[in-house]
This record gives C-alpha cells, structure tokens and sequence, in this order.
C-alpha cells in the first residue's frame, strides 16, 4: 500500500486509472476506502485518488490539535509529493469543508470543487448533534459512538434493508485502532470550522450535492453554499441520508460525472 511522507506524517494513499486527476476527499471518518463505489465508476476516464487522512486509516496517528485547515494542508502536500498541479476536487462533509478551505487558500490548485453533503459553517443544530455524538464516543467508547452515530447517517429504510452493509459501516465509524483522543479532536476540528466569509471568493466551477434527508449537514446548509457560492450549480437527491454515496450510489454518480465532464482540464492544467 502506497504511502507519501509529507515531512511530519505519512499519508496513506491509493490511485486508479490515468487522465485528469480527481481527488475524492473522505469526511470525518477519513478513510479512503469510503470511496470504493465511485473509483470504478470513474477511473475509466480519470486518474483518480483517494487518500487516508491523518489520523485516520493507514495515515500516521499524529496527537495534535486538529484543524480543517491542517486537514487541507495535509491534502495539498500529498498533491505536492505526486507531483498534481491542479485537481477537481470531490469532497464529502468534511472533505468538503477541506475543499472550500483549498478553494479559498490555493484557488489556482482546483479545476473544479464538487461539495458533497457539507457545510460552510456550523450552526446550533450542528453542534448540538457533535456534541451528543462526542459525548457518546468519550463514555462509551468506539463501538457505542458509530451504533449511535449511523442511526443518523444513513434512512431508517436502508438500514433495516442492508444489514451486513450497516455493520460494514460501522467498522469504518469505529476507527479500528485510532485513539479516542484523535477521534475527539477531529470533532472539535469541525465544530470550529467556519468559512462563510469566503464563500463569495470561490472561483471554481462548484457543484453542490445533498440528498433531501440528510440529517448530519441538512439539506439547507448545502442551500447556503449554492446561494452564496458564484456560479455553483446544486442537485438535491430525494434519498440516500448523509452516506448518499453509498445508498444512491448511480443516482450520485452519475450527477458528478456529469459535472466533471464538462468542466475538461486544458493542456498545462488548467481549466477550460
């Protein structure tokens, strides 16, 4: 498994296929195999990547204080070590909030930005959820923490349907053997994350997508992104709860390849 030293952690990384580079960018959880049902789906054209962040997966467990920022720079390091000028930038939840901070920051480093089930700064609803959910992981633990945390990230109907996909799921939730420490940090990271003032900055060709029953990043934050956003084009899938990814699977796809496509990178990569 390919590993890239970005100078104070290693990053996990795995790539497919060739053509203009896609970064598809895990959320909190920050596991890369997350992605597993869009790789093939796009590799046919694309050379496309996913990475662990740090902290998470196969990535170094550095005990530090989390950032969203620090998140995004760990990403543009590991686009710097492969050599990657520009890339489109798919990112879910807090892969998105990374990708808004990447857009604002390093504007000439992203072709296009698909923002996926995110938001642009927390908000009551938000935080209280966090806080619960931290609360569970800190008494109770892993395990407790993503039993409790899918009943909210996926329809009531899929989990009940897709029970060995559910405890799947929960696997990945559980962290394996990241510390609690690093779980909690994380959380804080984005329950202090706030880049609403920048919205109006981005210049890249933005697609907003959520699905109608998301509970974790509701339907009206993704709303605020397409509002202020210039230019940002927004798809609302009628299901598929936060993990829309996995639930809508075609459905979400499809509406990312469509935008992907018509945003071709020009020789020298840049943007048409």
């Amino acid at each position: 498994m390919p590993k890239v030293d970005i100078g104070d952690a290693e990053i996990h990384y795995e790539e497919s296929g060739q053509g203009d580079p896609i970064m598809f960018v895990p959320g909190l959880g920050g596991g890369g195999a997350v992605w597993n049902q869009q790789i093939p789906a796009f590799s046919d054209a694309y050379r496309t990547i996913v990475h662990d962040h740090r902290g998470c997966g196969q990535s170094t467990y550095s005990r530090i204080d989390y950032s969203v920022d620090q998140m995004a720079d760990d990403a543009i390091r590991l686009m710097d070590r492969l050599g990657i000028e520009r890339v489109h930038w798919v990112g879910h939840s807090t892969g998105g909030a990374m990708g808004q901070t990447v857009a604002q920051e390093h504007p000439d480093r992203l072709a296009s930005l698909v923002l996926s089930a995110t938001w642009a700064g927390q908000d009551s609803y938000f935080n209280r959820a966090f806080a619960a959910r931290r609360a569970v992981l800190s008494t109770s633990g892993a395990a407790d923490y993503a039993r409790q945390s899918i009943l909210t990230l996926l329809p009531p109907w899929y989990i009940t349907q897709n029970p060995e996909r559910i405890d799947e799921l929960e696997g990945h939730l559980g962290g394996g053997d990241q510390p609690v420490e690093i779980m909690q940090s994380r959380i804080d990271a984005i329950c202090a994350y706030d880049r609403r003032a920048g919205m109006g900055d981005i210049k890249a060709p933005t697609l907003v997508i959520v699905a109608e029953d998301d509970m974790v990043t509701p339907r009206y934050l993704s709303d605020e992104l397409a509002e202020n956003i210039p230019g940002a084009e927004k798809v609302v899938i009628p299901t598929g709860g936060h993990f829309v990814i996995h639930v809508e699977t075609d459905a979400y796809n499809s509406a990312v390849r469509d935008f992907i496509d018509r945003h071709p990178m020009q020789s020298g990569g840049r943007a048409s």
